[in-house]
């Protein structure tokens, strides 16, 4: 939870800041995914390969962050979902899990950072119109002319007088 948690804070207050619904677009695409290739590994909890993908979509937009795992082990982020899957080898869990994630959110980063920045690439993850409707906030109209009432110090009761003078 503290994985999800961080990373997932990290990830909406950084690449993600003003971009709500391509947030959520994200989340919607990963889950897809990883339903759909958890189905032919026979998984059925998902949340853990779900952090791993948010782990490693903020590890390759943050390639320069030098990160410390347990004070032991000094590596620049794009390593971290890889250690994170070295470290649950050595508990004896499977990593299965932790491939799927990186899986998904290689796939999200690719199609979304990688291939559209090649030469004849182009933006195949497209937020759909429905989810910016539901999520990001409308443009400020440059027209607008605010009530009375709603303006910055409420209505102008104008210039008042000084008691006792």
């Amino acid at each position: 939870m503290i994985f999800l948690y961080r990373y997932c804070r990290m990830l909406e207050e950084g690449s993600f800041r003003g971009r709500t619904a391509d947030f959520v677009f994200m989340f919607l695409f990963g889950g897809l995914l990883m339903t759909i290739f958890g189905m032919f590994v026979s998984l059925v909890f998902l949340g853990q390969a779900f952090t791993i993908m948010l782990v490693y979509v903020w590890s390759r937009r943050n390639p320069n962050v030098r990160m410390n795992f347990f004070g032991l082990l000094n590596f620049q982020a794009p390593f971290l979902p890889w250690v994170l899957m070295g470290f649950s080898l050595l508990l004896g869990n499977s990593i299965i899990v932790d491939l799927l994630g990186i899986a998904v959110g290689h796939v999200y980063f690719f199609l979304e950072d990688v291939f559209p920045n090649q030469p004849g690439g182009g933006r195949w993850l497209k937020t759909p119109s429905i989810i910016k409707m539901l999520f990001d906030t409308p443009e400020e109209d440059a027209n607008y002319n605010p009530l009375p009432e709603d303006r910055p110090g409420g209505f102008a009761w104008g210039e008042g007088r000084r008691l006792g003078g």
